[in-house]
């Protein structure tokens, strides 16, 4: 990889300019046309033959959708998503950062903290880990992704304090390499996995009926209906010492992540999510159809997918 990119950036010196070929007249400008004798033959020079080169495509592939919901007549939640491919003579790992926030504050706070805290992330992890990747140096010094992702959140936290004030924000991300994911999360966004016959939760959410319900105190029929379900105690933009949960797994060939935010997963159940996304045509109809069923089941809250599918 190292030795592609020395040749791709290697500077020399410039070929010397070719001479322009003299254009040939115009007809009726002292222009002789040579016709062909009847009953000789033209010669043309043999073609080369093509060279095809097949790429073999992203091993992530990824769709969204958003919604501002029913009721709403604004949109706290962000989502952002990157995926590079870099192929020739050697290759750089995919490189796949997928992010989702849903912010919370009056007076437009809750859309600045939530804008806020994913351009942080997205910053230091792309600044960290791809540009890294891109380097010339054969070296690689840089951190564990898990250590990059943490500093990453944090930092985001700082931003929010620094840049909203009383605006917080959930968020909840995914970096990619190839088949290795690694989650950080704060708040009660969620990520999934699903696979044909399986949905399993990857995050905890970090919210007052969850603690709750954890203490054996709610059942989740209860924490369902429970009159304060949105409370969290922990969120990105709440001041210092913020916790965030870090943890890192392996893809397998046609395995989803689902990022999303609450207005989907409190509307929408696991198991229908799952059928929805196993049974849908595309990534895209699958992200649609999901936001579809939220607003179709009331469309309380913004909405937010975003679908990741790994094909090696």
């Amino acid at each position: 990889m190292i030795e592609f990119f020395k040749r791709l950036f290697r500077s020399g010196p410039a070929a010397p300019p070719q001479p322009d070929a003299a254009a040939p007249p115009p007809p009726g400008e002292g222009a002789i046309h040579e016709l062909p004798v009847p009953g000789s033959q033209v010669v043309t020079a043999p073609l080369k033959p093509l060279k095809i080169s097949v790429g073999g495509g992203a091993p992530l592939r990824m769709a969204h959708a958003q919604s501002v919901g029913v009721v709403r007549d604004h949109n706290e939640d962000v989502l952002l998503t990157i995926t590079t491919t870099f192929e020739g003579d050697e290759r750089i790992p995919t490189f796949g950062l997928y992010i989702v926030a849903d912010g919370m504050g009056g007076h437009n706070m809750g859309e600045r903290a939530s804008a806020v805290a994913a351009r942080s992330v997205a910053h230091e992890v792309v600044r960290r880990v791809y540009v890294s990747m891109l380097g010339l140096d054969e070296a690689d010094s840089r951190p564990p992704l898990q250590d990059i992702l943490q500093e990453a959140l944090t930092e985001a936290n700082r931003a929010v304090v620094r840049s909203v004030g009383e605006g917080g924000t959930t968020l909840t991300v995914a970096l990619a390499l190839n088949d290795q994911v690694v989650i950080g999360h704060v708040g009660d966004s969620r990520a999934y996995f699903i696979a044909q016959n399986t949905v399993e939760q990857l995050t905890r959410d970090h919210s007052l009926v969850r603690r709750l319900q954890e203490l054996g105190q709610l059942s989740p029929a209860e924490a369902a209906v429970h009159p304060q379900r949105n409370v969290l105690y922990r969120a990105v933009g709440q001041g210092d010492g913020l916790e965030v949960d870090v943890h890192s797994h392996r893809l397998s060939p046609g395995m989803k992540i689902l990022l999303c935010s609450d207005g989907l997963w409190g509307l929408v159940s696991d198991a229908q999510i799952a059928e929805i996304v196993n049974n849908s045509s595309t990534l895209q109809a699958a992200c649609d159809r999901l936001v579809e069923a939220a607003n179709e089941a009331g469309g309380p809250d913004n909405i937010t997918a975003v679908l990741v599918e790994y094909v090696p």
